[in-house]
Parts: structure tokens; sequence; C-alpha cells
């Protein structure tokens, strides 16, 4: 076998197959691997079969059929999958080769790995993808992590596969190491916002309003027309739209609400909190998706736990509806901003120097959270890189001004009527906590001063000189 291939998969999933699909679809070689020679030869036989793609057997035949610098891609479940078949190929590799992790590893598992593989000369990439099978097929969004000297020879690979919009490719380098699944999971993170956000949404019209599916559609429809245009305001419409077969009701309503979750968002949470970056939106979403799970107990607690009696709404309908609108919008921007903070805080830590504006490019097109407003958080960042919030910016301080009286009159209806709207409601704290000059963090301090010494500061004194109260006498 002729060592001719321009790039090699080893994952033969979903995922695996449609990005071997799309690299050979835009001219490129691809050997592939599967451990299971069965898959193997079901994909060499159906939907690879005729194209510019070499099945192998063996990862000593897989490394055969690459070209030089060898470009290895592993497409399998993160954590300990990815260090078993890294194992396995570094000694089939030479000097200069490079190993890429298309999955969704946690950042740390990239950076250690890297490290070691640099030691060996071998570099390492970890590559954020987004964009579900679809993307992966036609287009994802791209954000690779590794050396820049390696970058190189993948860039022309993963700039033409990616989704190209208005003429860019949605695929930038991100930075050294872990860089670019940091900036997926964060990704991520804004995702379970925007989902949960859209959730409420849902939620308050349907519960509050009483609108049916039919009615759902036509509003979601109406919104992505408009500001709110984005793939998930798109699919939610066309989810509303759909009729289940079975029953001849909306599909929608037969579903279990019960949500599940990966792990990418718990992350992304959970660094942030370590870091000490308010995460308010994306957090109550995760919490969200956990007490969603608790099925059983919502029902069982339904018969025990009361809350305010079933009222019909009275107010004006569209004016709610745009109220809602508005509410979702803001929060969206909300949640958008506590992302961009935390890739900030994120790269100062580790010494990456993070392009907010590439981020932005990159996620225009092909990704789950791609939308129309990213073209406005690429322009905030180029005109100001050293934008310390998204809200700060002038077009988004000007919508997030304009909107917050809907904002809050769709957080207190839903409040009202005992509609819980974590993420709406955890938005708007954050926006009203971060725009106070003052807030009643002055008693806390006091208390940690009481009852465990902690002094505090003076506002009549200079900052950085601390004091201490014997409370007691």
């Amino acid at each position: 076998m002729s060592a001719n291939c321009d790039i090699g998969l080893i994952g033969l999933a979903v995922m695996g197959e449609n990005l071997v699909l799309n690299m050979e679809s835009k001219g490129f070689t691809v050997a592939v691997y599967n451990r299971t020679a069965a898959v193997t030869d079901k994909f060499a036989e159906g939907r690879a079969k005729g194209k510019h793609i070499v099945a192998t057997h063996t990862l000593e035949e897989f490394v055969g059929a690459l070209s030089r610098p060898r470009k290895a891609q592993i497409m399998v479940k993160a954590g300990a999958p990815v260090d078993a078949v890294i194992d396995q190929l570094v000694p089939l590799l030479s000097e200069g080769d490079i190993i890429i992790d298309g999955g969704n590893s946690l950042w740390t598992d990239t950076q250690r790995r890297e490290k070691a593989l640099a030691a060996k000369g071998i570099r390492y990439f970890g590559v954020g993808v987004s964009g579900g099978e679809e993307g992966a097929l036609k287009g994802p969004s791209i954000m690779p992590g590794g050396s820049k000297e390696g970058w190189e020879f993948l860039a022309p690979i993963y700039t033409k596969i990616s989704a190209h919009v208005d003429g860019e490719s949605c695929c930038r380098y991100m930075g050294p190491d872990g860089a670019g699944h940091y900036v997926k999971m964060v990704h991520n993170g804004i995702e379970y916002g925007d989902m949960q956000l859209i959730c409420e949404a849902y939620s308050i019209l349907k519960n509050l309003l009483g609108l049916s599916a039919h009615e759902l559609a036509e509003i979601f429809t109406e919104w992505n027309g408009g500001e709110l245009n984005s793939y998930l305001i798109e699919i939610t419409s066309r989810i509303f739209g759909r009729t289940d077969p079975e029953t001849g009701k909306a599909l929608v309503d037969v579903i279990v609400d019960r949500a599940g979750q990966k792990g990418t968002g718990k992350w992304t949470v959970g660094h942030a909190v370590e870091m000490g970056v308010p995460l308010s939106t994306i957090s109550s979403a995760v919490e969200a998706r956990i007490l969603s799970s608790l099925k059983e107990e919502r029902v069982e607690a339904s018969k025990h736990l009361t809350g305010p009696a079933p009222t019909a709404f009275e107010g004006d309908r569209k004016a709610l509806i745009e109220a809602v609108r508005d509410a979702l919008y803001a929060s969206k921007i909300v949640s958008y901003a506590q992302g961009f903070v935390q890739l900030g805080a994120a790269a100062k830590q580790y010494g990456w120097t993070l392009n907010f504006g590439d981020i932005a490019t990159i996620w225009r097109g092909g990704c789950i959270i791609r939308a129309q407003f990213l073209n406005r958080i690429k322009q905030a960042y180029e005109l100001n890189p050293g934008l310390k919030n998204l809200m700060l910016d002038p077009f988004f301080s000007d919508i997030l001004g304009h909107t917050q009286l809907n904002w809050r009159t769709a957080v207190a209806e839903a409040i009202t009527h005992g509609i819980p709207v974590p993420a709406f409601g955890a938005s708007l704290a954050y926006y009203d906590s971060y725009r106070a000059e003052r807030l009643p963090a002055n008693l806390l301090q006091a208390q940690r001063d009481f009852f465990g010494a902690h002094t505090y500061e003076r506002l009549d004194k200079p900052v950085g000189e601390h004091f201490h109260t014997d409370w007691m006498h």
C-alpha cells in the first residue's frame, strides 16, 4: 500500500464517518481504521465505496497509508479510550508526525497528552468540532489547539472542510495545547444556556398563554426572521411543527421532560467556579437539566408542594409574547458575555492568546450556537480587543437598556404564576449585579469578620488597608 493518504481517521461512528466523507469530498484522500473490522468493512462497502477512502484493518496498515508528516485523527470516546489509541499509535509514528483528538476531551487531558508527546517529538492537537452529524458532513465549526508549527500542516485540510460564512472559513487556530478543546467546552456551555433560555420562553408561552404547538411554531419562525435568527431558534420552530404519527399530537408534547447531558456543561461551570468567574446563566442551565432528570421525585413532589393557583392570563397577550422575546434576546447576550469572560480568564491562567473576534467568526457557521448576532460580537471585539465584558459594548448595552423593561416583565409574570425560569432570572440578576455601584457584600464582609476575623476594607480609607472589629464588645 502506497503512503499517499493526506490524513487518517480512527473511529467510524457517525461523526467519524461524516468527517471522512467531508474530507474526501473536498479533494483529500483519507485512510480509515476502526477497532471492529466489520464496521470498517461496512463503511468501505457502503458510504465510502468508489471514493478516495482507504480502508485499513490494522494500525500498522493505517499508519503505513499516511503521507508524511503523518496526520492521524482520533474520533473515539473521551477519556481512557483516547489514551489507549495514543499508546498504540505512538510506537508506529516518527518525529514530526501529528495526532489529532477531535472528540470532546477535557482540556487538561489535552494539555497532559500534548506535553508527553512533545517530549517524544510527536505533535498533538486537541480539535473542537461542533455541528453534530450534519455539520461533520457538510462543514462544522472547528477549533484547533496545538503547536503553531504543526498547524501549518493541518490548516489546508481543516480550513477547507469547515463551514464558510461570507467567504470566511469557520476554522481558526485557537492557540497551544488545550486551547481548542477549552474553547469548544465553553461553546458547549453557551449552548446549554441558549437551549435552556429557549425552553423557558416556551414554558411561559405554553403554560401562561396556553399556546398550541402550531402557534408556537409560527412565533419561533417569526423570531428567526429577526434579531434572534439562529440555528437553535430555527430547529425549535421545526420541532413545534412536527406531529406524532402514533397519536396525532404535537411530537414535542409526548416527549418525556427528562434532559440528558454528556458533561461539557458541568466542566464549564466547574472551572468557572475555580477561577472565580460568575457563570450564572450557564450554571442555571446545567442545574435545570439535573433537576429535570429527577422526574419521579418531581411527580411525587407535585402532589404535596403547592404554588400559585392556575389562573388565565388577563393582560395583553401580544405584549407578553414580545416581552418573552426580549427576555430571550437579553438573556442570550448575558450568556455569551459570561462565556467570553470565562475564555479571557482561562487565557490569562494558561498563557493563551485567544482572539475573541476569531472565536465569534468561527461560531457563525457550522456549530450549534451559530447565530446572526455573532457578527455583532465579532465587531465588538474588533472595535475593542480589550473589552472586559460584552455587555459594555455600545451595541449590546443599548439592547440591554431598551429590552430590560420587557425582560423584567417576562420574569415577573413567570414567577407570579409559578413558572420556573432559572436562566432568565439568573441572567437578569447578573445584569443587575454587574451594573450595581454598590452590592450588599459590605454586610457579608462584616459577617465574615464577626465569625472568622477575616477583616474588611473601609470606604473612607485607602484600598488594601484592612480592619477588624471585636463585634462582641
